[in-house]
């Protein structure tokens, strides 16, 4: 495409986690200072050790960091949608849109990663589709299917479709999609953010060079997954 557009959502903390961050900071200050008077120091520093740590989890969880991608050229490049690990590659026979077999990249993101999303490629957003459903646990096959998900169909400047599945697993009970129908869309932009433990699945179309292995780190909008047959 050229010079890339920096088409940016400017997001740092999501939205989903502000009240979450800022109740639990004042909950967290108020018993503190509450123990520290009534109860000394070795309880006041206790729960501030054990609830602090748990507290920079959850701000961790609800980053949504800005990153850019280290290549200007992504021409035919597929990107990590999330921060995890790889937990399918392999070819599936995809029913619901192109009723033919795909190439499936599946990364699991666990409580500890950070939950934005981002595109996998630069292009157009085709569509964007909501399915309620169950919420087995992410890292399950059934899941990509059963659970609740949201997929966004992109159309690379090529013309190739690629598929990008949001996916709930069984903690994390919402999907956030920012992908609108009909928009241009560019690696280093947030697609949207899941709410704990989930999981992100991208079809691509088979013989497309596999870049990442079982079990490997992904770190989204900067490793590439993937590259396409351009």
């Amino acid at each position: 495409m050229g010079k890339r557009i920096k088409k940016l959502k400017k997001i740092r903390i999501h939205r989903e986690g502000t009240d979450t961050l800022i109740y639990g900071f004042i909950a967290i200050a108020a018993i503190a200072l509450l123990l520290f008077r009534l109860e000394g120091k070795i309880p006041f520093w206790v729960f501030l050790v054990v609830f602090g740590a748990c507290y920079g989890i959850v701000l961790n969880f609800y980053r949504c960091p800005i990153r850019y991608f280290k290549e200007e050229d992504t021409e035919g490049v597929v990107v990590a949608p999330a921060d995890g690990k790889v937990v399918v590659v392999e070819e599936v026979f995809e029913d619901t849109y192109f009723h033919e077999k795909r190439l499936m990249i599946s990364i699991f993101m666990s409580l500890f990663n950070v939950h934005a999303n981002w595109f996998p490629v630069d292009g157009q957003v085709k569509f964007v589709k909501h399915f309620n459903g169950n919420y087995h646990k992410a890292w399950l096959p059934k899941a990509s299917e059963e659970n609740e998900h949201a997929d966004v169909m992109i159309t690379t400047p090529e013309g190739i479709d690629i598929l990008c599945r949001q996916i709930a697993g069984a903690v994390a009970r919402r999907i956030v999609t920012y992908a609108m129908d009909g928009e241009e869309c560019y690696i280093d932009q947030h697609l949207g953010f899941i709410k704990l433990g989930s999981r992100v699945d991208v079809f691509l179309p088979v013989g497309t060079e596999v870049c990442v292995k079982m079990g490997q780190t992904t770190t989204g909008d900067q490793t590439v997954i993937a590259k396409l047959k351009v």
